[in-house]
């Protein structure tokens, strides 16, 4: 009678512990669901870009610099129901904001635009990795999205100051001396004869 009586009791401690650990696991599983719904609901919230050009110079580039339109028109559309449609827009910013460094248009082709959209790129790309790993830091997603912003709106600035600084008419003579500064147009000496430091000199 004993020999029975211990495989039976063995038997309810293990389905007790079985239903213990799959309470646990469901207590966990909700708990993950909840914080992944306040994740995506703060990405949500916080996924508001500068869509629009922020002044003229930026409004009139957009219809000649088409990589410039085509990354603004993605940042406008902004997704909706699941963390996997941000993860896609991400991905698609990414795209968009490389491809900023192809066809700049001759005036805006200068190392202060280059900077800026390079940074721009960084930003856009650390968004696509962030909102891509396992555990996704909403706050981080969201501080991100600022920092586009300020890139975007600094390339803005940028561009509009280049145009600005183009309609100030050149004083008389400054073509000329812009030409006499540049290097590349220097005659060569090769008439000069290379000095060694360590020979002695008479004066």
């Amino acid at each position: 009678m004993k020999y029975k009586i211990i495989p039976f009791l063995f038997l309810i401690i293990s389905l007790t512990s079985c239903k213990d650990d799959n309470q646990k696991r469901i207590a966990e599983n909700e708990k993950d669901a909840k914080k992944k719904e306040v994740v995506f609901s703060n990405i949500k919230k916080g996924w508001d870009f500068y869509d629009t050009p922020i002044n003229t110079t930026a409004e009139e580039s957009v219809a000649t610099w088409n990589e410039l339109r085509l990354f603004l028109t993605e940042l406008a559309q902004k997704p909706k129901r699941t963390i996997g449609a941000f993860q896609q827009k991400a991905t698609a910013i990414s795209k968009k904001a490389m491809a900023l460094n192809e066809n700049v248009p001759i005036q805006f082709n200068k190392p202060q635009i280059k900077s800026r959209i390079s940074t721009l790129i960084t930003k856009v790309r650390l968004l696509d990795l962030y909102i891509h790993l396992d555990v996704i830091s909403d706050k981080k997603v969201v501080h991100l999205i600022a920092e586009i912003n300020n890139e975007l709106a600094s390339l803005q600035r940028q561009m509009d100051k280049i145009v600005e600084k183009s309609k100030i008419p050149a004083e008389e003579g400054e073509s000329e001396l812009m030409k006499m500064m540049d290097d590349s147009r220097a005659i060569p000496n090769n008439n000069q004869t290379m000095i060694d430091p360590n020979i002695p000199r008479v004066e």
